[in-house]
């Protein structure tokens, strides 16, 4: 997808997150919640959901697409590459990153970033897993830090 299309659909997801996230709920509700709206409105995204960070491991947390790796081998992976570098990382070959955990054999590219409450305390990962290489960049970087800020 060219950028500015992909800019655009970000633009009315967020648009569209921000009125659902708005209404009453938990954090746990609204990562339900955009986990599906990002799932359904990306073509490419294979896998899109929530590692929560508890008791120092990465816990599945609501999620769309194929069964999730229920937890996160500790300090591998791009999951743990984000909580750790405190950064979002984008992978796009995940055959070239370094202990890359493989929920799914069809993942080839990956953009993980982390959530934070209030406090700026990490408080899970948004994962998001496409089947074809190359498929995200800084559109997705921008518009994703701004709808996990929509959680809490």
């Amino acid at each position: 997808m060219d950028k500015k299309k992909k800019e655009g659909r970000y633009q009315r997801m967020f648009k569209q997150l921000e009125e659902l996230c708005a209404k009453p709920g938990t954090p746990l509700s609204r990562m339900a919640t955009i986990a599906a709206v990002l799932h359904h409105k990306m073509d490419h995204f294979f896998w899109t959901g929530f590692y929560l960070y508890e008791n120092d491991r990465l816990i599945a947390g609501p999620y769309q697409g194929p069964v999730a790796c229920q937890e996160l081998e500790k300090h591998k992976g791009v999951c743990w590459a984000a909580l750790t570098g405190d950064r979002t990382v984008i992978v796009p070959d995940v055959t070239q990153f370094p202990g890359h955990i493989a929920c799914d054999a069809r993942s080839r590219s990956e953009i993980s970033a982390p959530v934070k409450d209030k406090n700026q305390h990490v408080k899970a990962i948004l994962d998001i897993d496409s089947a074809q290489i190359e498929q995200f960049d800084e559109v997705d970087e921008k518009y994703l830090k701004d709808i996990i800020k929509l959680i809490y």
